[in-house]
């Protein structure tokens, strides 16, 4: 029996990933079950970072061709690992590559997988607190059999480190078993590029910015704050944005600690993205927007006239 951290890096490890390592040490502790983490890619640079989660050992899958993720190859690793280490749970991370890792993994052991998680617990078994019905309702879930995975969702977990010493780091290479996909090339966003699902800040813009050429208007916000660009499915049908920036039901749900909603109107569908933020700013010149229903701060005005007021008063701050 053993618990088991799927550490998710972009060069160096992520922030969702010293979060899930926080969630994983509480499950460990609590079943009296030993902590290891699993990381794949180029060189892990940071197990220092990852004292005070109880781990006991990190298996650093090691080379140049496993710097950006490869479904078919990280799959492989963890269900071998797994299976080598007899972990009952297995934690991983509900960013946009963590899901499609977790989904893989789970199918390919063939357990029980509770996606997207605010809250993991163990009580005599596996607990997990998610979202259900476009986050209209909190489910509680207690997974039966094991092992079993859990994905956690960004930026709802305090990291708070105990006194236990940084994790032994066993080196392995790349697997001996040939792949079937190969990543040739990757694009990179542009440097400065914050990932929407684990911003802690979020600005977002809708149909109230009336076509695609008014966007540097967030963008500059956007810079000023360090956030990252969202949408609304309204702006991104309307072709003015890419569907990446999306937050909604058909979109991205992101738990930003601040949520800046520009012109949007507040859709029950766009809700469920964006409700889980920490506090809801909502700027709309429309005083019966349903954004005002949910938001902690509201803005009745024009946006054109708020945004760039807000940007340079920030500007100013962090000078």
């Amino acid at each position: 029996m053993s618990v088991l951290v799927l550490l998710e890096q972009r060069g160096a490890l992520k922030a969702c990933a010293h979060e899930a390592a926080m969630v994983a040490g509480t499950l460990a502790r609590a079943a009296g079950a030993p902590l290891y983490g699993v990381y794949i890619g180029k060189s892990l640079e940071e197990a220092s970072s990852l004292a005070g989660f109880g781990m006991q050992k990190v298996f650093a899958y090691e080379h140049d061709s496993l710097g950006h993720f490869c479904g078919e190859i990280y799959t492989s690793i963890v269900n071998e690992l797994a299976k080598e280490l007899g972990s009952t749970v297995i934690v991983g991370s509900a960013s946009a590559l963590g899901k499609e890792w977790c989904a893989s993994v789970a199918a390919r052991l063939d357990v029980e997988l509770v996606q997207d998680c605010l809250e993991v617990w163990w009580n005599n078994g596996l607990m997990a607190r998610k979202p259900v019905y476009a986050g209209k309702v909190l489910a509680e879930v207690r997974v039966i059999n094991t092992p079993a995975m859990v994905s956690m969702r960004p930026n709802v977990v305090k990291v708070e480190r105990d006194a236990s010493p940084a994790p032994e780091v066993e080196k392995r290479g790349m697997p001996s078993s040939t792949p079937r996909v190969v990543v040739k090339d990757v694009a990179l966003a542009p440097a400065g590029t914050v990932e929407l699902t684990e911003a802690k800040i979020v600005v977002s813009g809708g149909r109230g910015l009336g076509g695609p050429e008014h966007w540097p208007v967030l963008q500059a916000l956007c810079d000023a704050l360090g956030a990252a660009l969202g949408a609304s499915r309204a702006a991104v049908d309307a072709g003015w944005i890419h569907h990446s920036h999306q937050v909604g039901q058909t979109g991205k749900v992101v738990s930003p600690d601040l949520y800046i909603a520009c012109g949007i109107s507040g859709a029950i569908q766009h809700q469920a993205g964006m409700r889980p933020a920490k506090i809801i700013v909502g700027i709309n010149k429309d005083p019966q927007a349903n954004i005002f229903n949910v938001c902690d701060y509201g803005i009745v005005g024009d946006l054109f006239e708020i945004v760039p007021l807000l940007a340079e008063e920030i500007r100013k701050v962090c000078a």
